[in-house]
């Protein structure tokens, strides 16, 4: 599979209307500058290094369950020709994206499905984007999302465990 264009890839998110593409790290502080509307999220690792992964990441039990799994089973999720490392969908943006972060902080929240972003070293590094949905439902503006992603690369988004 070609190398893709990382610059080209962040350009065809802000096509499609995509808002945001800030940090991690900066994020946690600025939650404020998200919505409260339905909408897509991506997480982003532009990066040109291979990953760094994590024996241990910072993602939080929940339920008492171990967000960590094994170098190798991470390595064979990874999609290195793509920035894009996670799709998610919600009802209210900022509250689900709050989840996420606060998950990668080690808190025990329902934000299962993205756990394998917070055993990548870069983790805080990762950019957030976002994308209001409007009368669309989110779940399956997310689903044809993977299903591209799917079709281009072949396996779904890193952290993307279903869909």
């Amino acid at each position: 599979m070609a190398e893709k264009n990382f610059i080209d890839e962040i350009s065809e998110y802000k096509n499609n209307g995509f808002k945001g593409f800030i940090p991690v790290k900066t994020l946690r502080g600025t939650l404020s500058v998200m919505p409260q509307t339905g909408g897509v999220y991506v997480v982003l690792r532009t990066s040109e290094n291979a990953p760094e992964f994590l024996e241990k990441g910072t993602g939080g039990f929940f339920k008492g369950k171990d967000p960590n799994v094994t170098i190798p089973e991470l390595n064979q999720n990874y999609v290195s020709d793509s920035t894009t490392v996670y799709i998610g969908k919600a009802n209210c943006l900022r509250k689900r994206v709050r989840q996420l972060l606060s998950f990668g902080e080690g808190s025990a929240v329902g934000h299962w499905g993205g756990r394998y972003l917070w055993q990548l070293a870069d983790s805080e590094d990762l950019l957030v984007a976002w994308k209001e949905t409007g009368l669309q439902i989110p779940e399956a503006i997310e689903s044809e999302m993977i299903r591209q992603f799917v079709a281009t690369h072949g396996k779904r988004p890193f952290a993307n465990l279903k869909g």
